[in-house]
Formats: structure tokens, C-alpha cells, sequence
């Protein structure tokens, strides 16, 4: 089907929420880490990365995963908030961080789950991780299935806690991308990273994210420590309606871990900046012809709200391509793809995006149909 470039430079105008001054971007923050990544948790875009692809061991940033499952079996109906999780020994034999539950006891699902997510609980972990799956291993296997649909590409693992084990490993990227998920698939679940404590047992511990504590925009994630591995943390913050991600691996304290992700996420505020560049159900193109149907034509709409992440100040900068379908032709339905919208950069695409019909068209009778096939046959003789 041929297709037709109908504008450039539409959205100049439509960008009120973005700033105007131009900020001249300095070269990203360097880490004492051995990897982090920087990204908009709307948009995904990335911001800053280092060694983002490289294999790492998790500490207890596995425990993300943990709490995903979890969250997904509550918001599925599977699990309720309210049962009552049976405490195996080997949960309650788990060494490292705890929750300090006991062998032999019953514990309500949310307790272990801000277990896991406030005071790191290994045995805490561990009684979901049962309670879910039979046991830890079976468990593993389910958390490897969701961190490939979540495109986790480059993710092994073989518990629930990040117990130090062999080939248990992810990276600076993956982990973005959980907690990315994490935020926007359950956000029912999401206020208890940002709880500073949790008592269970007459045992009130902190949580170990330093950041809530020193920066009132933070409200998670999670930390992890272990020899190997260092001290990692995963941080996110809302600033000005934006949100970002951070995950710095292996630095050498708890201190450098809050350190080193504070110089991440203030970097990313200060310098770019998101905004909604158009809402759902927008017409980016009127009145497109449409052959052969009971009427005449439909509007090319967005299908969903964009947002965009770019340099602050830059709007001015941005183009915008849109591409229509030529030859639309009845029967068609609502949400159909008839063409597509780009949105660039200084040249590189920022945001793809299809172009969907407003409405459904039905196909016209014979003699409506042969009129139109009549039309655009002398059409294409004068064109």
C-alpha cells in the first residue's frame, strides 16, 4: 500500500509542559561502581549507563523479583493479602538478613512480603517462595520465566534470596527494567518500598535504603549486599510529575551505594526533563479518505498518551513525521493501523508510534463500490 508523508514539525506547539531555557548538558556523572544505568520510568528512555549488559551477581536486588511474583499472584487473584503462609525449616534456618520469623508458625502473606521488601528477609523469602511454588527451586524456575517476558535477557536465577550461588546473575539493565515493571504492572503493592520501617517478632528494623530517609522524592527500592557482590541499590524518585530509575552495582559501602545513586537521579533531574506529547484519541490527521465504504473518511488518531524524555530545554528541536496510508479501503475497523508517527531528535528517532482509525467503516454496497472504483481509476490517469 503506498504511503504518504503529510507533516513535519507538528508538535512544536503541543509541548506546553516541557521547559523553554535551553541547559547545556555537561558529560554524565562518573561512579565509583561497577555498573549502573540511569532511566525514565515512563518512557524507558535511558539516560546514563556503564557496564549496564555486564553480569553481575544481585545480592538481595533479587528480592525484587520476589516481591513481583508475589504482587502479580495477589493482583491475579491467586493469593489473598490475608493468608496464612506456613514457616518451614528451612525458611526459618535461612542465614543473612531475616525477618526473624519462626519454624513452625503461620504468618500473614503481607507481613512476609514487607519482609522481604523493608527488612530483606531471607526467611521471609523463602516461606513465599514455597508457599508459591512447592519449593524455592521450583520458584527459581518461575521467577526465570517472568524475567524473560519482562526482556530480561540477561538474568539467571537459581533462589529467591540472591544467596550467593554460582551463575545466579543479572545486570545494571535487567534491573531496570523489574523495577520499571515493579512501579507500573502493580502499583497497588508499590507504596511499601517507600515504608521506613517494619516490626515483626518485637523486632523493629529499618529499612536499609538510606535515600528515604535523605531525599523526600525517593520511595523505593531495594538494596542488596554481599562480598561478591558489593553493596547495590536499586532507587527511584518523582520529581515534577517525572520519575526516574536508578541501579548502581558494587560499590564498596552503604554509604557509596546512597552516594553514588543520589548523583544519578539528581543528574537526570537536572538535566532532562518529561512531558506528555499527546493524549490518547488526538488527530493527527483529519478526514482521511477511505474507498469503497459507507462513508467517506475517518481521522488518524494516537492510540494511546506519549511522553517523551529529552535534554531540558530542547523542545524546539523536536520533529515530528507523520505518514498516512494513500489507498484506505473499507471494510475497517476501529484501532486499525492506517499509519505512523515519528517524533526526532537532531536526527535520531525519540518515539514510533502506529496511527490507528477513530472508527470502524463498513463496506458500501455494489453500486457505491463500483462509483469509487469508477473515481479512482480517472484519479490515477490525471495524477
Amino acid at each position: 500500500m503506498l504511503k504518504k508523508i503529510l507533516s513535519i514539525g507538528l508538535l512544536l506547539s503541543l509541548l506546553p509542559a516541557f521547559s523553554q531555557a535551553k541547559i547545556l548538558i555537561p558529560a554524565p556523572p562518573e561512579l565509583a561502581a561497577s555498573a549502573w544505568i540511569l532511566m525514565d520510568a515512563n518512557t524507558g528512555k535511558v539516560l546514563v549507563e556503564h557496564n549496564a549488559d555486564q553480569q553481575l551477581p544481585p545480592a538481595s536486588l533479587t528480592k525484587m523479583m520476589t516481591s513481583y511474583i508475589v504482587a502479580a499472584e495477589l493482583h491475579n487473584g491467586k493469593i489473598k493479602e490475608q493468608d496464612m503462609v506456613p514457616i518451614s525449616v528451612t525458611a526459618w534456618k535461612m542465614g543473612g538478613s531475616k525477618m526473624f520469623v519462626r519454624e513452625g508458625t503461620q504468618v500473614p502473606l503481607m507481613d512476609l512480603l514487607r519482609g522481604v521488601v523493608i527488612q530483606s528477609g531471607n526467611d521471609a523469602s523463602v516461606a513465599l517462595a514455597e508457599y508459591l511454588a512447592g519449593s524455592e527451586s521450583a520458584f527459581a524456575d518461575v521467577m526465570n520465566q517472568q524475567a524473560q517476558l519482562l526482556g530480561m535477557k540477561n538474568t539467571t536465577f537459581h533462589n529467591a534470596t540472591g544467596w550467593p550461588s554460582d551463575g545466579h546473575l543479572t545486570t545494571a539493565r535487567d534491573l531496570s527494567l523489574l523495577a520499571r515493571a515493579l512501579i507500573q504492572d502493580y502499583p497497588e503493592h508499590y507504596d511499601i518500598y517507600a515504608e521506613k520501617y517494619f516490626e515483626y517478632n518485637d523486632i523493629k528494623q529499618p529499612n536499609r535504603n538510606r535515600l528515604l530517609w535523605r531525599d523526600s522524592s525517593v520511595d523505593g527500592l531495594k538494596t542488596g549486599h554481599t562480598e561478591e557482590a558489593g553493596f547495590c541499590l536499586v532507587a527511584s524518585a518523582v520529581r515534577n510529575n517525572m520519575r526516574l530509575i536508578s541501579v548502581v552495582m558494587g560499590t564498596s559501602s552503604e554509604e557509596a551505594r546512597a552516594r553514588e545513586s543520589q548523583k544519578l537521579l539528581s543528574f537526570g533531574f537536572r538535566y532532562y526533563e518529561t512531558g506528555k506529547v499527546y493524549s490518547a484519541g488526538d488527530i493527527l490527521k483529519e478526514s482521511a479518505r477511505v474507498w469503497y465504504g459507507v462513508e467517506d473518511s475517518v481521522n488518524l488518531v494516537v492510540p494511546e498518551d506519549l511522553y517523551l524524555t529529552i535534554p531540558r530545554g530542547s523542545k524546539d528541536q523536536l520533529e515530528a513525521q507523520v505518514v498516512s496510508d494513500e489507498d484506505i479501503e473499507a471494510p475497517l475497523t476501529g484501532g486499525q493501523s492506517l499509519g505512523s508517527l515519528t517524533i526526532s531528535f537532531e536526527g535520531e528517532p525519540l518515539l514510533e508510534t502506529a496511527l490507528v482509525a477513530d472508527r470502524s467503516v463498513e463496506e458500501a454496497g455494489i453500486f457505491s463500490r463500483l462509483w469509487d472504483a469508477i473515481k479512482r481509476f480517472f484519479i490515477g490517469i490525471f495524477s
